[in-house]
């Protein structure tokens, strides 16, 4: 029954932890609206909470290699498409376009 309770606990620290940097987010960008470093930030909360996921609720430290490889993967692609459309979003709509 230990078993259970721990995993109870464990659970619902994630989900706090993911509440949490949600509403952080949401601040940060209330706050620092126009703050050049902003995407930045969001990239990394967002690369912390799929990573939180995907630990926790996902179990992808006993998944087949193969599977965890490429959770890691969908992972970083958010981050990363975040910072290039931050950074780089002209050139991206104008390589997009017919």
């Amino acid at each position: 029954m230990n078993t259970k309770t721990d995993h109870f606990s464990r659970l619902t620290a994630a989900w706090l932890t993911l509440v949490g940097l949600t509403l952080a987010s949401l601040g940060l960008s209330e706050w620092f609206r126009a703050a050049p470093w902003l995407p930045l930030l969001v990239a990394a909360i967002i690369w912390i909470k799929g990573a939180l996921v995907a630990r926790c609720f996902l179990e992808s430290p006993v998944a087949h290699p193969f599977i965890a490889g490429i959770l890691r993967t969908f992972i970083a692609l958010a981050p990363i498409a975040l910072i290039a459309t931050a950074f780089f979003g002209g050139t991206l709509a104008r390589w997009a376009t017919l």
